[in-house]
């Protein structure tokens, strides 16, 4: 046996408590190699830092529990698909997580040929206030870790900034796989910004309740929805994108769909959707892209933006554009009547659908706001601005269909250029917000999601 990989192997064992059989699934870890190479397991209750020099290998779910873990710049964290790895950070501990620009901290496939669901994801936990919706963690955690929420909306669960997640979905039940980055009522002290999670199986964030903020993130050819958020979520984001590979959905079979945005206050299944508190998230400069009808879309792809069971919201400043199904659905009375008093909106933003631009139900056959009538809102109160299916070509971004290295930036001429800063009201006004003068997530002046943190041209291959 290689003598560098014996030392790795006791290395690892000094240091990370071992696993239980559930967490590898009892399986040989794939040969290291050498040392620089770290096989991490089980628990981490100690303060500890990983070093950019060196890899280390997810195996099973990993805990933080009551500790902070440091990843050094260009850190590399690998997973293989025999054990997907997660990565939890619970109550009370903390990730620092704190790449670069040049040197982003990265989780990805240790194979070859990747594919999503080769690593689990990250997790993170928090002691912020939520709804109960969801009475523990999804994805077949532990139960001494499934409790996650409290009162504590100032919370602090670290710090990940230009991080990228890729290949993640650990799969562990039908209908049921963990997401890229995966957010239960974290708290608004954490710092969360310039993450890319790409490739993954299953949502690329899904925040369960909490108050935690963000700017600059960006989901990129994942299956399910980008965006979701549930539980009383009640955090503000600003600077995302969302771009859907047109063949790859995550194909259920509830005859869910997958869309760029899907929020909902509680699922009638667990709690009434009148339950208190509400999901209520602040949203701002989003660029939301669809398949756009290319040749070869899923028939699993739903809308542009799914709003939901209760839930309220405010999206502002924004591009919704090749929904395949309606641009915006709003589901349910409770949820309409939110928008119909104007508590949410749709401001200021410009939207583009292939099909239908608004959609609205109630299971009870009769709704308080039709598809007319909401479009009446957006389009005079809320000053939104839409296209046919015909017009994407109007919003003029320099290319936002092409799905391998899409460019969102606006161009010359563009009305998403020459923005009113004075928009950025209500409770857009908030001091969270830039008073940016561009819609939708990229400035033409300075494009960030051309930066060498930023991986596109990474198509997933579908049967």
């Amino acid at each position: 046996m290689n003598k560098n990989y014996v030392l790795a192997l006791m290395a690892a064992a000094t240091t990370f408590a071992a696993c239980s059989k559930n967490d590898d699934n009892n399986t040989t870890p794939p040969p290291s190699g050498n040392s620089d190479t770290v096989m991490v397991r089980g628990k981490i209750t100690a303060n500890q830092t990983w070093s950019k020099n060196k890899t280390y290998v997810l195996r099973g779910y990993v805990y933080v529990d009551n500790a902070t873990l440091n990843i050094e710049a260009g850190t590399k964290i690998i997973s293989m698909r025999d054990s997907a790895g997660v990565l939890l950070i619970y109550k009370g501990a903390q990730i620092q997580a704190n790449g670069t620009a040049e040197n982003p901290i990265v989780f990805t496939s240790g194979h070859t040929e990747k594919k999503p669901g080769d690593l689990g994801g990250v997790i993170l936990v928090g002691k912020a206030i939520g709804n109960g919706n969801h009475a523990k963690l999804e994805g077949n955690i532990d139960a001494a870790y499934s409790a996650f929420g409290g009162t504590q909306d100032d919370d602090n669960s670290g710090s990940m900034q230009y991080v990228r997640i890729e290949y993640a979905g650990k799969a562990v039940a039908a209908n049921d796989e963990i997401n890229g980055l995966s957010l239960y009522c974290v708290g608004n002290k954490t710092t969360l910004n310039h993450i890319q999670v790409v490739n993954g199986l299953d949502d690329a964030y899904e925040f369960f309740g909490g108050s935690v903020n963000a700017k600059y993130l960006i989901a990129y050819n994942c299956a399910d929805d980008d965006f979701d958020m549930d539980d009383a979520y009640h955090g503000m984001i600003q600077f995302a994108v969302s771009v859907k590979q047109p063949s790859f959905t995550d194909k259920k079979s509830d005859g869910d769909v997958s869309n760029n945005f899907e929020v909902d206050n509680t699922n009638p299944k667990n709690l009434p959707i009148t339950t208190t508190p509400t999901t209520f998230p602040i949203l701002s400069n989003f660029t939301a892209i669809g398949p756009n009808n290319a040749a070869g879309t899923s028939a699993d792809y739903g809308y542009g933006m799914r709003w939901r069971r209760g839930a309220k919201f405010v999206l502002g400043n924004s591009i919704i554009m090749g929904a395949k199904k309606a641009a915006l659905r709003i589901d349910d009375n409770v949820t309409l009547g939110f928008y119909a008093d104007a508590t949410s909106g749709l401001k200021n933003s410009l939207l583009h659908g292939t099909t239908d631009l608004f959609a609205t139900a109630d299971g009870s056959g009769t709704v308080v706001l039709d598809a007319a009538g909401l479009q009446n809102l957006v389009t005079g109160r809320d000053a939104t601005k839409v296209f046919a299916a015909a017009n994407a070509g109007d919003i003029k971004l320099k290319d936002p269909f092409n799905n391998k290295t899409p460019d969102l930036a606006p161009q010359t001429g563009s009305p998403a250029i020459a923005n009113d800063p004075a928009k950025f009201d209500g409770k857009l006004a908030d001091a969270f917000f830039e008073k940016v003068k561009f819609l939708g997530a990229v400035d033409p002046a300075n494009d960030w999601t051309k930066a060498k943190w930023v991986a596109w041209d990474r198509i997933v291959v579908t049967q």
